[in-house]
């Protein structure tokens, strides 16, 4: 890569520092934080948004349209943004749809998900995603720009179908903290898999997107990454909901259950596994025997010539 790239980074949390351990040394890196901390030193990001050649989106989703009505119109012609952010806003809405709705066809724009935890990018292993592009030109700038990484990544048009994979994820890990708890084995754990990818390309489909999308990285892969990681934020929510505990059970899996009701965007209970976390996390009650009573509806007594499992 160029040393004369230059890379605004919003957001200096987790996935700030590993773009920073990615891209440091090979760019010109610049890195904005509202609240800095330890010391840290922010660019001021008016100064920085004009001279960037990507912006890279290491935001939660809420202040994404803030953020971007604030320097749109500060970006050169051709700048292009790219969010990594997993999550709804507080109107219901993905980071592709805001990103569609304040940029439109003024700069160019990516996603980019998949299983890229944090602290392994920062220790120099590997990680992996899908980036969803309109132009292909758009695809070809990013995958230079990450050239030499240990950040693989593959091509999809498919924004809406990984959108809505890599949110949605986070809510089916939960189900894999709890089961795990609940020490239902690796038996459970297999059964989970499936139900939550079939679910999600069920989903998927009726959001818009393509078939057969949260088969892969963004689904998929960040699905197992997420749901069987020790470290995971919602694999530990599920251990948490599963003990009774109700405190601090917040995330953007929680987030995501309260959106969708909120706003409808799709009928839960058309989703059995789905349904089912929605419902411990809403209304709590006894984990253990909620999860045999689900086994038992949803799976156990389906009659395979009339249902698939988890329909």
């Amino acid at each position: 890569m160029r040393r004369n790239v230059r890379v605004l980074v919003l957001g200096y949390g987790e996935m700030g520092h590993a773009m920073e351990t990615l891209l440091g040394g090979r760019v010109q890196l610049d890195i904005w934080e509202k609240f800095p901390r330890d010391g840290f030193r922010s660019v001021v990001l008016e100064e920085a948004a004009p001279r960037a050649d990507y912006v890279v989106f290491c935001l939660p989703v809420n202040p994404h349209r803030e953020v971007l009505e604030r320097i749109t119109p500060l970006l050169q012609p051709g700048c292009i943004c790219l969010s990594i952010a997993k999550g709804l806003d507080e109107a219901g809405q993905t980071a592709a749809q805001i990103l569609a709705d304040v940029l439109a066809d003024r700069q160019p724009h990516a996603l980019l998900y998949g299983p890229m935890i944090s602290e392994e990018i920062r220790a120099g292993r590997y990680a992996f995603a899908q980036l969803g592009y309109r132009e292909r030109a758009v695809y070809e700038a990013i995958h230079e720009l990450f050239s030499g990484t240990r950040l693989c990544m593959e091509p999809t048009r498919d924004i809406t179908g990984i959108s809505w994979s890599v949110i949605l994820k986070n809510v089916y890990a939960i189900a894999f903290g709890m089961a795990d708890e609940l020490r239902l084995g690796d038996n459970v754990r297999g059964y989970l898999a499936v139900a939550s990818v079939r679910e999600l390309d069920r989903i998927v489909l009726a959001m818009g997107g393509d078939a057969g999308s949260p088969f892969n990285l963004a689904g998929l892969g960040d699905l197992v990454t997420t749901a069987t990681s020790e470290d995971s934020h919602h694999h530990t929510l599920g251990r948490m909901l599963a003990r009774g505990e109700r405190e601090g059970i917040e995330g953007e899996g929680v987030h995501t259950l309260q959106m969708v009701e909120r706003y409808r965007l799709f009928e839960v209970n058309d989703y059995p596994l789905f349904g089912f976390i929605h419902a411990i996390v809403k209304e709590g009650g006894d984990v253990g025997v909620r999860f045999e009573e689900h086994l038992q509806r949803h799976f156990c007594l389906t009659d395979p010539g009339h249902a698939e499992p988890g329909t």
